[in-house]
């Protein structure tokens, strides 16, 4: 997918206001890690995630989803009613039915001319956003549009603890498809696209391409209902080596479809899982981790927002400059792999 006239005009990001540390989640798995002679420290170790944040109880994602879009309006210097589209792109969602961009559309008060729908690919929707999006300001359907994405972690993280506290089937080797649950963190982002002739910042998205090894769909699934809250489990040492390897396959189709070579790519912003991932996946691919942008350690996995809050942060500490070229990595769990390609 190659695109001319898809411009990124502005982000805009929210980070929840209460920070949980790793080191309080294992204070509560205290009665478990002493049963099961867990060392403490563990979480953060294997991970490489100190702290994560969570939105005050009552927060919905169409709430945190909001707050992202009206900051990403106001960075770009346009108005919710002049938005052609509006997409959701979270896991996390307010209820089945309706989507949750309705409740997005009517608290930002946007046009109601405007494309209104839900994305979801797991930790992908938001990059597949950026690729529709794309796509409807290239052929001219749409001008400008609005993606925003605002997951709620709290409530998965809060059923993971209660389940493995209450579980004394639980050994050292069961337990570990529940770790990758207390990676998860909360937050919020969004992004203003539109056509050249209205957004001149001058960032174009080149492209992007994606692909689908759906065969290890088994290796993480999340959603399962437990009692009163939501679970999920993770077979991570299985993801992440066929996840690499999807992601390996996919860095050739990119470089082979954008044309460019690894060394003209200044910086790299990646949906992060974890420490280790990080460094298998550079290695694979060959690629200088000095060029690997993270908010890791502060943020935690955060679904769909991880690559792009990433991207945005780098962008606001001046990370990327014009001129420069960066490429947006990301693996969901499906398993889906998609690689965007942005000329700053």
């Amino acid at each position: 997918m190659r695109f001319t006239r898809a411009r990124l005009c502005a982000f805009g990001y929210a980070l929840p206001p209460l920070v949980v540390s790793s080191a309080a989640l294992e204070e509560r798995l205290a009665p478990v890690y002493e049963r099961l002679k867990l060392p403490g420290g563990r979480l953060s170790l294997m991970s490489g995630i100190e702290e994560r944040r969570f939105w005050p109880s009552g927060t919905k994602p169409s709430d945190a989803a909001a707050l992202a879009g009206e900051r990403a309006l106001a960075q770009a210097g346009m108005e919710a009613s002049e938005m052609d589209c509006l997409m959701v792109t979270s896991v996390s969602r307010d209820m089945l039915e309706p989507a949750t961009a309705s409740f997005v559309h009517h608290h930002l008060g946007m046009a109601q001319q405007c494309l209104v729908f839900d994305l979801s690919n797991a930790c992908l929707g938001f990059l597949n956003g950026m690729l529709i999006l794309a796509a409807m300001i290239e052929t001219g359907q749409v001008r400008k549009g609005l993606i925003v994405a605002g997951e709620t972690a709290e409530d998965l993280v809060e059923t993971t603890l209660r389940n493995i506290l209450a579980d004394s089937s639980l050994n050292r080797k069961s337990i570990k498809s529940f770790f990758a649950s207390l990676t998860i963190g909360s937050g919020a982002v969004g992004l203003v696209m539109a056509d050249a002739d209205v957004c001149r910042t001058g960032h174009v998205l080149v492209g992007g391409v994606c692909r689908a090894n759906t065969a290890q769909n088994h290796l993480c699934r999340g959603g399962e209902r437990s009692g009163s809250g939501t679970l999920m489990w993770t077979d991570s040492e299985e993801l992440l080596k066929k996840g690499v390897e999807t992601a390996h396959s996919t860095w050739q189709d990119f470089l082979e479809e954008i044309g460019w070579q690894p060394e003209t790519v200044s910086r790299f912003f990646c949906h992060q899982v974890g420490r280790a991932h990080s460094r298998l996946l550079f290695e694979t691919l060959a690629l200088d981790p000095r060029k690997n942008f993270e908010t890791l350690a502060s943020l935690g996995n955060v679904g769909s927002v991880s690559a792009p809050i990433t991207m945005a942060i780098g962008i606001e500490k001046g990370l990327l400059q014009a001129g420069e070229r960066a490429a947006i990595l990301g693996i969901g769990s499906g398993i889906n792999c998609m690689m965007l390609g942005v000329e700053w």
